[in-house]
C-alpha cells in the first residue's frame, strides 16, 4: 500500500481544494493499491487559528483591498523565498509530527505555505520524503519551495523556464501540466457558434463584483444567462424573485459532472479570473469575460491571461451585453481566440494526473524489484 498525503492550507472551498480532490479522484480510480488524504495543513496546526487566519483573510480582501494588493505585490509575489522568519520553526514542528503521524510515500502540495514549510524541512535534511507542488494559478509566487522539492506541476512554460533557469533545475523536475482539471470536464475541441448565446455567469459564491449591476443591464435579446450562485443564497433568492426568463440563478453545485453539463450549455462564460476556473474554461473551449478581479492572485492570473488574449475585459463605459456580442458575434475573432487555445494547450507536456500515475507506477515498480 502507498500512502499519499495531499496539502491544501485552509479549510474554505478554493481552487487548492479543487485540484487536489481531481487529483485524489484520478489516483483512486487508477490505482486500488494507494491510499489518499487530504488535509488542510493549517486546521491540523490548530483548528482555531485557522478559522481566525481565514475569516481575517476574507475582511482583508473585502474592506481594504488595496492594502492586501500592495501586501501580496510586497512580499507574496516575489520570485525569491522570504527570509528565514522565526515564527515557522512551529509550522516545521508540527509537520514533523504530521509526517511521523501519516508516514507518506508521497506530498502532494496544492497550497504554497506547505511547501515552503517541507523546503525548509529537506534543506536541512530533516525530512526524505518525496514531494510534489502542483501549482494552480497561472504565476508562481515567493512562498513555494522550489530547489528541495523533487518535481513541481506548473502551469505552463513560462514557468518551467523560469523555475528552470533561476534555480537551476533538471528539466525533467519541472513538467508542464497546466493547472489540473477534474478528470469529468471533458476537454472540447471547438468554440461553438450560435446566433442567440447562453452566458455563464461565475462567481456569485464570493459576490462577484458588479454582478447585479451586470444581470440588470443584460437586456439584448440575443443573451440568456445561467448564474452560480454558489451557498450566496441571499443571491439566488433575489435573482429568482426578479422572475426573468432569461436569467437562471443556479444553487452550489458540486460535482464536476454537473459543472461539465453546464459548460457544455453555454457559449461564453462571465467569470472572477481564478486559477482553476479559467483552466476549466479554456479545457471546454468557451471565451472567457470578466468585469472584476481580487486583488493579489487573481490580478496576477488576469494580467497572465490577458497577455496571452485568453479573457476579455468588460468595461463599464458601454453596456456589457453589446461588448460580448461584439466579440461572440466576431467569426474572425473566434477563429484567433481558439487558435490562441490550441496554442495553450499545446505547451503542456502531459496532464497532472498523467505524470502523477507515471511516478506512482515508477516507485511501485522500484519498490517490487527491491
Amino acid at each position: 500500500m502507498m500512502n499519499i498525503l495531499v496539502l491544501p492550507l485552509f479549510q474554505m472551498s478554493s481552487g487548492h481544494h479543487q485540484v487536489a480532490d481531481a487529483l485524489i479522484y484520478s489516483l483512486q480510480h487508477r490505482f486500488p493499491n494507494v491510499s489518499c488524504e487530504k488535509l488542510d495543513f493549517l486546521s491540523y496546526c490548530n483548528e482555531q487559528m485557522e478559522r481566525r487566519v481565514a475569516d481575517f483573510y476574507l475582511r482583508w480582501i473585502s474592506l481594504s483591498p488595496h492594502s492586501y494588493e500592495w501586501m501580496y505585490q510586497r512580499w507574496m509575489k516575489k520570485f525569491e523565498q522570504p527570509a528565514m522568519e522565526p515564527w515557522l520553526l512551529y509550522f516545521e514542528k508540527k509537520m514533523k509530527r504530521l509526517l511521523q503521524e501519516k508516514k507518506p510515500d508521497l506530498v502532494i502540495c496544492t497550497h504554497s505555505f506547505p511547501s515552503h514549510v517541507l523546503q525548509r524541512l529537506k534543506q536541512r535534511g530533516a525530512i526524505t520524503v518525496p514531494v510534489i507542488n502542483v501549482y494552480t494559478d497561472f504565476f508562481l509566487n515567493g512562498i513555494w519551495g522550489k530547489t528541495a522539492i523533487d518535481y513541481h506541476f506548473v502551469p505552463h512554460e513560462e514557468a518551467k523556464r523560469s523555475l528552470c533557469t533561476r534555480f537551476r533545475m533538471e528539466r525533467h523536475r519541472v513538467i508542464v501540466t497546466g493547472i489540473p482539471i477534474h478528470e469529468h470536464i471533458v476537454p472540447v475541441q471547438k468554440i461553438k457558434r450560435r446566433m442567440n448565446k447562453h452566458i455563464l455567469v461565475a462567481g456569485g459564491n464570493q459576490g462577484l463584483g458588479k454582478m447585479k449591476q451586470f444581470l440588470k443591464n443584460a437586456n439584448h435579446s440575443q443573451l440568456t444567462y445561467s448564474v452560480l450562485c454558489g451557498k450566496n443564497e441571499n443571491l439566488y433568492e433575489e435573482l429568482k424573485s426578479w422572475n426573468d426568463p432569461r436569467i437562471r440563478p443556479f444553487r452550489y453545485i458540486s460535482g464536476r459532472a454537473k459543472m461539465n453539463e453546464l459548460y457544455d450549455e453555454v457559449d461564453a462564460v462571465v467569470t472572477k479570473p481564478g486559477g482553476v476556473t479559467m483552466s476549466e474554461v479554456l479545457a471546454k473551449k468557451l471565451p472567457a469575460f470578466t468585469l472584476s478581479y481580487l486583488p493579489g492572485q487573481e490580478q496576477m492570473n488576469l494580467r497572465y491571461l490577458r497577455k496571452k488574449e485568453l479573457i476579455y475585459f468588460l468595461n463599464d463605459n458601454e453596456p456589457y451585453d453589446q461588448q460580448l456580442l461584439r466579440v461572440l458575434m466576431d467569426d474572425e475573432e473566434m477563429n484567433q481566440l481558439e487558435k490562441r487555445m490550441k496554442q495553450y494547450w499545446l505547451g503542456c507536456e502531459k496532464t497532472a494526473q498523467e505524470a502523477l500515475a507515471e511516478w506512482i507506477e515508477a516507485n511501485i515498480y522500484a519498490t517490487k524489484k527491491r
